[in-house]
């Protein structure tokens, strides 16, 4: 019996080997520290590589080509104890799209409030239902975060489940001394990241996401006009939540994210087509608004 489970072990390691979801770049760097002490930092990188790279963090199989791309970047202002560090983390976040060799952004900004404990040589851990380290919720947290987005942009609501285990986060660190858990301390963090990606009210900006994603880039290989349609749907859905919400934190990411790329989308569109995706985009996202303004001239 022992025997006939080994061999069943054996038929599914390939699976289990392949489960892991993530394919993240990992930097860790404290420039502005001084001292000879450096391998914490290298320690640290490696570290955090494994955590995300080999835990398997949902019940699907990923082939290798199927990981999702990532990177987050660390950088260490501040030294505060032997075993404590303050800096910032850089999150990016991107996606294939079908039949090219593109991969558009889907999330890209930095958390500044990012403080944590780490002892070198420490294995890191994370368990779901208790708050143990600040170093791993927020590692996690953002790991079900882009797990979330990258779902949201296959099928439509997708994302849920992994949105709530990052919700899930929150909740247990609401008595954590650290910054960047509760909706008193910014309007603009973790807490607000994941309330607006689940609160109902804004779903338009997840529909945008699946709309611009799934429907615009994925089809404008087969056709242009049909997938640049799509894009444009997707801002009119973004407009939508942003007159339900002035300044809402989900729509600034997503903007922060796609506007390089909807500028080199309707550059070449018709005029008529493009004044109005130009006069959402300056609704939606007045801070680039002269950005948006400067497609007018382009051919």
């Amino acid at each position: 019996m022992r025997k006939f489970i080994f061999n069943i072990l054996l038929f599914l390691l390939p699976v289990l080997t392949f489960a892991q979801e993530f394919n993240c770049n990992v930097q860790v760097s404290a420039p502005q520290i001084q001292g000879t002490d450096r391998s914490v930092y290298d320690n640290l990188r490696t570290a955090l590589y494994e955590f995300i790279n080999n835990r398997t963090w949902t019940n699907y199989s990923f082939k290798p080509e199927e990981r999702i791309e990532c990177s987050i970047i660390i950088v260490v202002s501040e030294r505060i104890s032997q075993d404590e560090f303050k800096g910032t983390i850089n999150i990016q976040l991107r996606r294939p799209i079908f039949h090219t060799s593109y991969n558009t952004v889907m999330l890209n900004f930095v958390d500044n409030d990012f403080q944590f404990k780490y002892t070198e040589f420490q294995t890191l851990d994370f368990v779901e239902n208790s708050f143990t380290s600040n170093l791993t919720a927020v590692v996690a947290f953002y790991c079900y975060t882009f797990l979330g987005i990258d779902f949201d942009s296959y099928s439509l609501y997708g994302g849920s489940p992994y949105f709530e285990k990052a919700q899930n986060i929150v909740n247990l660190a609401q008595n954590a001394p650290e910054k960047g858990w509760k909706s008193f301390e910014s309007q603009k963090n973790r807490y607000w990241i994941i309330e607006n990606l689940l609160n109902s009210a804004y779903n338009s900006v997840r529909q945008a996401s699946y709309r611009y994603h799934r429907l615009g880039l994925d089809a404008m290989y087969d056709n242009l006009e049909t997938g640049r349609t799509a894009i444009a749907e997707s801002i009119d859905l973004l407009k939508k939540a942003y007159r339900e919400k002035p300044g809402l934190y989900s729509i600034q990411l997503f903007m922060g994210a796609k506007s390089d790329e909807i500028i080199n989308i309707f550059s070449k569109a018709a005029q008529q087509d493009k004044v109005k995706v130009i006069n959402n985009l300056i609704e939606v996202d007045p801070a680039n608004a002269s950005k948006y303004q400067g497609m007018l001239n382009k051919n």
